[in-house]
């Protein structure tokens, strides 16, 4: 049987999500997919490359995972709680194969993912506060644009960067997969200018994350 989680419980869940998403202590659940292909050695701009793009695939993780807890917290259907809570992991195991990638590249994650961790914990909760249609309806959306993003890193990545490319491979099948599973559980189509605000903030963030 399920336990009931009280206000107190969750603030607490919240903020270790927050502190294990940010300095670096998420764990997969899943095996990288990286694991299976070779390491081949990129000439110095082709790393620093593949480093800046796996940088923004990592922001972008951290922006996820900030934005769905944000919107479980305040989601007023169970169901879509744990909808949100299900993407959120599979995210975590993003999260990690993306900073183990960023390792490999002899990298690091964004200086400022706390701030990018607290604005999309905001937005979620506020889009949350809408109700779960639209809390569904800004997954939708958001997964459709990081699935967009994604196909622009698999043409933009060095050819020979098959581990990165084998990563952002099932982060792809994953998003699309979130998108439909919350458009089959009520997600309402988010009026203009929503989605051209969201693309915005997610140009604007590319820029940043690739260099800092």
């Amino acid at each position: 049987m399920e336990r009931s989680l009280t206000p107190m419980d969750r603030l607490l869940a919240d903020a270790q999500n927050a502190l294990d998403t940010v300095f670096g202590a998420a764990r997969a659940e899943r095996p990288n997919p990286a694991a299976g292909e070779p390491e081949v050695v990129l000439d110095e701009a082709g790393r620093r490359h593949a480093a800046g793009l796996m940088r923004i695939n990592h922001v972008g993780e951290v922006c996820a995972q900030a934005l769905y807890v944000g919107q479980a917290a305040v989601a007023r259907d169970q169901a879509t709680r744990r909808h949100l809570l299900e993407a959120a992991q599979e995210e975590t195991d993003h999260l990690a194969w993306c900073a183990d990638r960023l390792r490999e590249l002899d990298s690091r994650p964004s200086l400022l993912n706390p701030l990018w961790y607290a604005g999309s914990y905001a937005i979620g909760a506020l889009a949350g506060l809408r109700g779960d249609g639209w809390n569904l309806g800004f997954v939708v959306e958001t997964e459709r644009q990081v699935e967009a993003h994604l196909d622009e890193h698999l043409r933009d990545l060095p050819e020979a960067d098959l581990r990165s490319r084998a990563i952002l491979e099932v982060m792809k099948a994953d998003e699309a997969r979130h998108a439909a599973n919350a458009e089959q559980a009520g997600a309402r189509v988010l009026p203009p200018p929503i989605p051209t605000l969201m693309a915005g903030a997610s140009a604007l963030m590319k820029k940043v994350a690739y260099r800092v």
